[in-house]
C-alpha cells in the first residue's frame, strides 16, 4: 500500500511535491492508472490514481474520500522533557505515532539536559510514521516550552504527572475516566524536582507510577502512551 501525506489537498485532483513525485515515479515506479492512497493529517483518507507520472510534479486523480478515518474515542497529549540524545526522542515519536498519540509538547525542566529542540526534523519522523502505520491524523508537535509555563496553562480533562520520587502516587488505571482528553507529563532522566512536582499537584495533576522499573524518559513516555490507548480499547 503506497501512502502519501498531502495536508493541503482540497479538490478532486492533486499534484505531488517534487520530493514525493520523485519517490512515486523513480522509487516506487508507479505509472498511469496505478492506485495509491493519500492522508491529509486531519482524518481524510483518499483513494487516488496516477494521472500524469511526472518525476517533479506527478498529477493524481482523487477517486474517493473517507472522513474521520481511524478516529479514536480519546485524546492523548504527552509532554516530555527532550533527552540529550535527540535520536531517543525521534524513537519515541515514531513508536507513539504508530500506537496512537494526538499531541506532543517538549518541556524544558530544571534538570533537562537539552534546552532547545528543532521541530522540523521531528515532524518528518512523525509524518513517516503516520504513513507507515496508515494513520489519517497527524499528531501535533508543539514548540518547546518552559515546564512552569506549560503546567500553569494546561487544561486537559485528566492530567497526570509520572515521577519516581518516594511520594504518594496512584496508577493511570485507577484514575482513568474512559473516552476522555488526557495529558501526562514525563520528566528528564534526573526526574522532576520536588518543586516541579508540587507545582503540578497545585495545578490539578495527579501523580502516577508507571510500574516498578526505573524507565528512561522516552520509554516512560511510550509506556504512558500505550497504557492510555490500551485502557480505552
Amino acid at each position: 500500500m503506497h501512502i502519501f501525506y498531502t495536508p493541503d489537498i482540497h479538490s478532486d485532483a492533486y499534484i505531488l511535491s517534487e520530493e514525493e513525485s520523485k519517490h512515486c515515479i523513480k522509487v516506487l515506479r508507479l505509472d498511469v492508472g496505478n492506485l495509491l492512497y493519500l492522508v491529509d493529517g486531519k482524518g481524510g483518507f483518499y483513494d487516488a490514481v496516477v494521472e500524469d507520472p511526472h518525476p517533479k510534479r506527478t498529477k493524481l486523480k482523487i477517486l474517493s474520500k473517507l472522513e474521520n478515518f481511524g478516529k479514536r474515542n480519546h485524546y492523548v497529549h504527552i509532554a516530555i522533557a527532550p533527552t540529550k540524545n535527540i535520536e531517543r526522542v525521534e524513537w519515541f515519536l515514531e513508536k507513539a505515532t504508530e500506537i496512537g498519540i494526538d499531541e506532543i509538547t517538549p518541556i524544558i525542566c530544571d534538570r533537562s539536559e537539552r534546552k532547545e529542540i528543532k521541530t522540523e526534523r521531528l515532524n518528518k519522523v512523525i509524518t513517516s510514521a503516520i504513513k507507515q502505520s496508515i494513520k489519517a491524523y497527524h499528531p501535533v508537535l508543539n514548540e518547546a516550552i518552559r515546564y512552569s509555563d506549560f503546567i500553569a496553562k494546561s487544561s486537559n480533562s485528566q492530567k497526570f504527572i509520572a515521577h519516581c520520587m518516594d511520594e504518594a502516587k496512584s496508577t493511570i488505571k485507577d484514575q482513568l475516566i474512559l473516552n476522555s482528553n488526557y495529558l501526562i507529563v514525563i520528566g528528564p532522566e534526573g526526574d522532576f524536582t520536588h518543586e516541579e512536582l508540587e507545582a503540578a499537584v497545585k495545578n490539578d495533576f495527579v501523580p502516577v507510577s508507571l510500574g516498578n522499573s526505573r524507565l528512561r524518559t522516552e520509554t516512560a513516555a511510550l509506556e504512558a502512551c500505550f497504557e492510555l490507548n490500551f485502557l480505552n480499547r
